[in-house]
């Protein structure tokens, strides 16, 4: 019997369980490792955090099937000689074939106080810590969060609607709100903030994080709570994985997701080097890819591969206001259609990968 190992269940990797096991060959067993016991939708953790949905509302039960076994546990090595998982208090898993989705940290790109000092929204431990603090904290208290991207902006409007009385300012070191994107966007996401009452500070470079305060360069500004949002980074596991990555960290990989000398390896989602950025629509679409891959090498068939297209970007300001790009056409769009649209797509992931 083959022992295949898939590494986390998050979007590549239940998605991955999602392919192979109504069609997986009978030498085949799989062992799924993870922190919990269920899959949580990191993309809504932002919600977590502010208060507006329960933790509960954000799980998916992992799927059952004779040939799998589900092991929970927190990964610490990965033996790549001796092909073996080790785990924290626990015995080592063997692997014959081994698929690393383990997803992302947040990075902090080496500003003093930052990781010992803030809140994350990275793990729903993270969260849950990060909803504690806020919903605690005494009206008028100010807020700070760093970054902002997609995860900065969403957490920061809904805060504003879970909290209707702090002081929110949302801290970007670009010219614009989601410089990627159409400054179509920007300008929407920007006049929801000034009508809401969330400020919006620019071209800002933190440069030290303390107990009670953050540094843009030399300038003091003082804080009752710092959330980061400010960019990831593989998992530690990954960063010490001795293969070939790229400047960002992430593992090189070939056409078929696996690193080139270790093949027996397939690396999915945040955690690989890819033409996208890191995303769980991109997870997803990966998954699918090496659910493929695998069925075919079992059966020593050559893999058809399709090129991976996704399918756009959706972004909710609280529970009545969203924005999207090439979610409908070549076009970005602005208003409640997208919001409408956003949790179409989440009940959507959370029927098909239940």
């Amino acid at each position: 019997m083959k022992n295949l190992v898939i590494l986390g269940g998050g979007y590549g990797g239940l998605t991955i369980l999602d392919g192979l096991l109504e069609k997986l060959p009978s030498d085949v067993n799989v062992t799924l490792i993870d922190r919990l016991p269920f899959m949580g939708l990191k993309t809504e953790y932002y919600a977590l955090a502010a208060g507006t949905v329960s933790d509960h509302h954000l799980r998916i039960s992992f799927p059952d099937h004779p040939r799998m076994t589900k092991h929970f546990g927190t990964v610490e090595e990965i033996d790549l000689a001796g092909k073996k998982v080790m785990l924290q208090n626990d015995e080592p898993v063997a692997y014959d074939q081994l698929v690393i989705a383990l997803g992302c940290t947040d990075n902090y790109h080496g500003v003093p106080g930052a990781e010992e000092f803030s809140y994350s929204i990275q793990s729903l431990h993270a969260s849950r810590r990060t909803n504690d603090k806020l919903s605690s904290m005494k009206p008028s208290a100010h807020v700070h969060i760093v970054g902002g991207g997609l995860s900065g902006i969403e957490l920061a409007a809904e805060l504003r609607e879970s909290r209707h009385d702090l002081q929110i300012t949302l801290l970007d070191r670009g010219d614009r709100l989601l410089s990627s994107y159409q400054p179509r966007i920007s300008r929407y996401v920007q006049e929801w903030f000034k009508k809401h009452n969330v400020e919006v500070c620019h071209k800002v470079s933190i440069s030290r994080v303390e107990q009670d305060a953050l540094y843009n360069g030399d300038e003091l500004m003082h804080s009752d709570a710092v959330v980061w949002t400010a960019g990831i980074q593989p998992v530690e596991v990954v960063q010490k994985l001795n293969v070939t990555k790229d400047r960002s960290g992430r593992v090189v990989v070939n056409e078929y997701s696996q690193i080139e000398d270790h093949p027996e390896i397939f690396v999915c989602g945040d955690c690989a080097s890819l033409q996208f950025a890191p995303s769980a629509q991109a997870a997803e679409a990966q998954g699918e890819q090496i659910a493929h891959v695998l069925l075919a090498f079992w059966k020593n068939e050559t893999p058809k591969l399709k090129p991976i297209k996704l399918k756009g970007m959706l972004g909710s300001l609280g529970q009545k206001a969203g924005f999207g790009l090439n979610v409908i056409g070549d076009t970005s769009i602005t208003g409640r259609v997208p919001r409408m649209l956003k949790s179409g797509v989440l009940w959507m992931s959370k029927h098909n990968l239940g």
